[in-house]
């Protein structure tokens, strides 16, 4: 396949996202305008990565397309992998879980999944949610000063997702150190550079996977509310998860529910900084704006920037002639200031309305399980620092994930007057 995109920047490079926001957009709109499906190189894989390089990409920034491609699972497959990266199909399960499934496979682990979060596990949810935001803010609020990411935005879906899954509270801080090797397994901050980078992301994996075997081992037979009491003693007949279906699920849970909740906190406090006017009408009626603020948040942020997907046929998409077998990666970013969908699309606007964002992924199977769980955390941190910390604010830059898949900040100073 030729590189239709040559002259074009690309956005499968880490190196894309970690240059200033206007460099960024002005990129992405330029593959607006060639065409919005474009193909591109891969980046080079790592000589001590036993995998082949990749043949290229094609690279979907229209709303439009990315719909297509979304409600579409018998031609857009996602078996294959959902990042551009080549990897061996146990790898994939293993890290990916029912992301990297099609039906039947995908729905059979969803349903078996969804049926563990019942009204009970959800309501003391809500309650652990609240009680968590507070303890999160009591912690700094006589600081004056944090990283916001690392001690408010990162600590709050962290502690929920580690509370609903029944894990020990002395593991918070090497599930946190293990999600940060496995989503920034390119930033030299969390894989050094000379180190094995397949070597690193399975042995943090693999410890995920140890503390999942060894809670879900404690619970069996137990009558606790948690999520993992709740699937390994479900009665499922023939349904039931493995004990490597349950592993691969707490890795996905536990990395995509913390990653993606953390880095839409921490682009909220930025986005909020940055627009005082936008902050000052969410603060001046917070009960009725706070619910278009969040989904404003969300698409602006698009915590996952992209997924992966790989056809099962020759089709056509956006008057672009795909074969079978070639990887399409939908760049969520991207369609989420599509022009032709979103009137002033770089703008924040906490009361847009409506707001068709694709921050959570497009329609079909693939939509985000935990989206309602990632709003209710949004609103209610935003609730207690806006209440209790009033005047919290940005002080300095973002520092920015160096990653492609990951719309991510590692760490971003925040100052606010200290109070009691």
């Amino acid at each position: 396949m030729t590189d239709t995109a040559h002259s074009l920047p690309n956005p499968i490079f880490p190196e894309f996202w970690v240059r200033g926001a206007s460099d960024i957009d002005a990129d992405l709109a330029a593959l607006q305008d060639a065409g919005g499906v474009t193909f591109h190189p891969e980046p080079k894989v790592p000589d001590d990565m036993p995998l082949e390089q990749g043949p290229g990409t094609w690279v979907l920034t229209k709303h439009a397309d990315i719909l297509e491609a979304s409600k579409n699972p018998q031609i857009f497959s996602s078996e294959q992998g959902i990042t551009v990266l080549d990897t061996p199909p146990e790898f994939l399960q293993f890290f990916s879980s029912m992301i990297a499934m099609d039906d039947p496979r995908h729905a059979r682990l969803r349903r078996i999944v969804s049926a563990g979060f019942t009204p009970r596990v959800m309501n003391n949810l809500e309650e652990s949610i609240q009680s968590t935001a507070k303890k999160i803010v009591d912690e700094i609020a006589e600081k004056g000063e944090v990283d916001f990411v690392v001690d408010v935005a990162a600590a709050l879906p962290l502690r929920i997702v580690c509370d609903l899954m029944g894990i020990p509270e002395s593991e918070y801080q090497n599930v946190f150190d293990r999600t940060n090797v496995i989503l920034g397994a390119g930033d030299p901050e969390y894989v050094p550079e000379g180190t094995d980078v397949l070597t690193a992301l399975l042995t943090a994996g693999g410890e995920l996977a140890e503390i999942m075997n060894s809670v879900a081992a404690s619970k069996k037979g137990s009558d606790s509310e948690d999520l993992t009491s709740k699937l390994v003693n479900a009665d499922l007949a023939d349904d039931e998860l493995t004990a490597a279906d349950l592993a691969s699920f707490f890795i996905l849970l536990v990395v995509a529910g913390n990653e993606t909740t953390r880095n839409s906190i921490s682009w909220a406090l930025q986005y909020l900084t940055d627009n005082p006017d936008q902050r000052a009408i969410l603060e001046s009626d917070f009960d009725n704006v706070v619910g278009t603020a969040i989904e404003e948040i969300v698409r602006l942020a698009s915590p996952v920037t992209y997924m992966r997907r790989t056809t099962t046929q020759d089709t056509v998409l956006g008057n672009q002639t795909i074969a079978e077998g070639q990887k399409v990666c939908m760049f969520y970013l991207a369609a989420n200031r599509d022009p032709d969908v979103f009137d002033n699309p770089l703008a924040f606007d906490v009361r847009r309305d409506p707001n068709p964002h694709v921050g959570f992924g497009g329609p079909g199977p693939h939509f985000c399980l935990g989206a309602h769980l990632a709003r209710r955390q949004i609103r209610v941190m935003l609730q207690e620092l806006m209440t209790r910390l009033p005047d919290i604010h940005a002080s300095g830059p973002p520092e920015l994930l160096k990653a492609s898949f990951i719309h991510g900040i590692k760490h971003l100073p925040a100052t606010f007057t200290p109070a009691s």
